[in-house]
């Protein structure tokens, strides 16, 4: 295809997927509002990420802009569908979650009940993708969980207890960590100590990232790095598409 017919892809570039607004029930009683992302044609995802947003008392929701953009370009490049959803008591333009915040304790039921919706759904290769606050949220509570494995994105450890990453390891499923060189809590050097417990954790160092992964560089290498590991053989992501498809 010739080089004019084609788009690059930017930070604001919505490709087609299948679009439902969601709501989750939570174990007690709480509904969490959120999306879910397929692909297009009747297409089959090969894979579903669970998302687990960043600290929503400091601006994290199912929003956040990584996440935003995986449910934008995922479904499209890569066949892949992307579940996001509020934690109890978070706003964002889809709604609020009921709730209050729960100090990532009480938010094991959002994630179970975000998990438990996949699994009726039959959305296959269930994987939890945590940012920040949503790290602790998978270290904390997925280890019991039906998913394949889960990729951490800027874990700060404040909250996941060294029991908790023995449990991960125990159950022998592969975690990703994808650490900031520039990371305000928790940079590589340090990660790789207080990681020693899960002793199948692959460390990736990214060069000159911090913590919210600004700037579509840093996008494009988190959503590759994501892809590279839940639907081997699709990374690297295209950077431009035919111009039709954004008709």
């Amino acid at each position: 295809m010739a080089e004019d017919a084609m788009e690059e892809i930017r930070a604001m570039t919505v490709l087609p997927a299948e679009r439902e607004d969601i709501t989750l029930t939570t174990e007690d009683g709480l509904t969490l509002v959120g999306e879910l992302a397929l692909p297009t044609d009747g297409r089959p995802p090969v894979a579903t990420l669970i998302t687990l947003h960043p600290l929503p008392t400091h601006g994290g929701f199912m929003d956040s802009h990584v996440y935003r953009k995986a449910a934008w370009r995922l479904p499209h490049l890569a066949d892949i569908a992307v579940l996001r959803f509020n934690t109890r008591g978070t706003h964002s333009p889809r709604g609020t979650s009921e709730g209050e915040f729960g100090e990532g304790v009480t938010e094991a039921a959002d994630l179970r009940a975000a998990v438990a919706f996949a699994v009726e759904r039959g959305l296959p290769r269930r994987w939890l993708v945590g940012w920040s606050f949503g790290t602790e949220l998978a270290l904390m509570h997925g280890a019991d969980q039906d998913v394949e494995g889960a990729i951490l994105l800027s874990p700060p450890l404040h909250r996941a207890k060294p029991e908790d990453l023995e449990r991960w390891a125990a159950t022998g499923r592969p975690v990703t960590a994808l650490v900031p060189e520039l990371d305000d809590f928790l940079q590589p050097d340090e990660a790789r100590e207080r990681f020693a417990p899960l002793t199948q954790l692959d460390l990736v160092a990214v060069d000159g990232a911090k913590h919210l992964w600004v700037g579509e560089k840093y996008v494009r290498l988190v959503l590759d790095a994501i892809v590279d590991r839940v639907a081997p053989g699709v990374a690297p992501l295209p950077t431009a598409v035919p111009n039709e498809v954004l008709a």
